[in-house]
């Protein structure tokens, strides 16, 4: 039966709201007069991001950081109108490429997203075609930034640099709390960004001197719905530790599974993915979401531009807390920033012009730990810096480095039946 031409239009219509509904930000008003409009400076930043499927949490929690990041621009004195058009490419690596594609047809003057690599290596390729810049706020595959581009700018670790960190950084926790665990168990998701983390992990592993037997890796599709059998081949190694590289949902699915299997090891510890931090997380598992360890980025908490997005947060968001959502929020709004201050030094949305000014960006005053985000000859921002983050009464809390701890870590973790409601 073929459709009516009503319900023909009202799909479309329905499609184009949800994938490339355009949010004005800032003092551009798309119901200005055609003039005003053309007079304004005005820049349109294609948003992508996995709002629906396997990632839609953290793209939605991307999404509100980009939603008060106009307000941030602003108050750090950009002169800039932003006009977000954002895509939702529904968690589908062959989905972004088209999103992409559209919104550049569209009139998207840079592109920003998309927290998924493998989103990242599809949109990346549609950039380069179209010489239009783009800029990653979260996707850690290293190939990203290895393939010549030059309209590819990423404000985030590659998975070398993430996981070089993390592992650092287990080093310093078991220092810190005087234990040496014998051995572990490295559990990861089988998408593009976890076999890139395998990859560092099988690199640097050896040489990281963490006195730990790796005993296995085990690998598992982010969208499982049962981790039973993956959780019980990891709990049968013995292992004194769990490493984990996860999305969220997966997260929770295997932290469950431990509590029904009663697989108590001394701690769970991420040495560089989302998942344990996320407030889904935490409202999901309660009690046994706590003591979970992860070697993040993370804002630092004496910036300024840290204190202006907590109460542009405060004030859109109020019943949603930053603290949930601070790694997501927080390199979406760099990214927007990134755009804004280059397109307000190019003076112009000309895509070499904008990836021009891109390659001199020195910008001082921002959210996450680290020195100035500036990019390198292959478009990457070296200067990034991970913390220890331990799961505290229900919050991700800074453990490690010292001087900027919140609270001292706690390793071994307590086992699950040794806590509070």
């Amino acid at each position: 039966m073929m459709p009516s031409k009503d319900a023909a239009r009202g799909a479309k219509r329905r499609d184009f709201l949800k994938t490339a509904g355009a949010v004005t930000l800032g003092a551009a008003t798309l119901g200005a007069p055609a003039i005003v409009r053309a007079q304004a400076k005005t820049l349109n930043i294609g948003l992508l991001l996995p709002k629906s499927g396997t990632l839609a949490f953290l793209g939605q929690s991307c999404q509100k950081g980009a939603d008060i990041a106009a307000e941030v621009c602003a108050q750090l004195g950009y002169k800039v109108n932003i006009k977000l058009m954002s895509a939702d490419f529904e968690s589908n690596v062959d989905l972004s490429r088209a999103r992409a594609e559209k919104l550049i047809s569209e009139g998207a003057h840079m592109l920003v997203g998309p927290f998924d690599s493998g989103a990242a290596g599809a949109i990346a390729q549609v950039a380069e075609q179209k010489g239009v810049p783009f800029v990653i706020n979260i996707a850690a595959a290293p190939q990203i930034t290895e393939q010549g581009y030059k309209f590819v700018f990423r404000n985030f670790f590659t998975a070398g640099q993430l996981v070089g960190n993390g592992l650092k950084l287990m080093k310093e926790l078991f220092v810190a709390t005087k234990t040496q665990p014998k051995s572990a168990v490295y559990m990861h998701v089988n998408d593009t960004f976890g076999m890139a983390n395998k990859g560092a992990i099988d690199k640097l592993y050896p040489g990281a001197n963490l006195g730990m037997e790796l005993k296995a890796s085990i690998a598992y599709d982010p969208a499982a719905r049962d981790l039973s059998v993956e959780v019980a081949k990891a709990k049968a190694t013995g292992a004194d530790v769990l490493m984990v590289t996860t999305r969220i949902n997966d997260a929770i699915l295997l932290v469950r599974e431990m509590v029904k299997q009663r697989w108590e090891p001394m701690g769970i510890i991420n040495p560089g993915s989302p998942g344990l931090y996320e407030q889904q997380f935490f409202a999901t598992l309660g009690k046994y979401s706590d003591y979970c360890i992860t070697n993040v980025a993370w804002s630092d908490p004496k910036s300024a531009v840290t204190d202006m997005a907590k109460a542009a947060w405060a004030k859109k968001f109020p019943k949603d807390p930053w603290e949930g959502n601070i790694l997501n929020a927080g390199f979406t709004i760099e990214a927007i920033m990134i755009c804004a201050d280059a397109f307000q030094r190019a003076g112009s949305t000309d895509g070499k012009a904008l990836a021009d000014a891109l390659r001199k960006t020195k910008i001082e005053k921002k959210i996450m730990l680290g020195g100035p985000i500036e990019f390198d000859a292959k478009g990457q921002n070296n200067n990034i810096i991970s913390a220890c983050l331990q799961n505290r009464s229900g919050w991700a809390r800074v453990v490690l480095p010292s001087d900027k701890a919140e609270r001292p870590p706690i390793f071994p973790m307590p086992g699950w039946g040794n806590r509070g409601a």
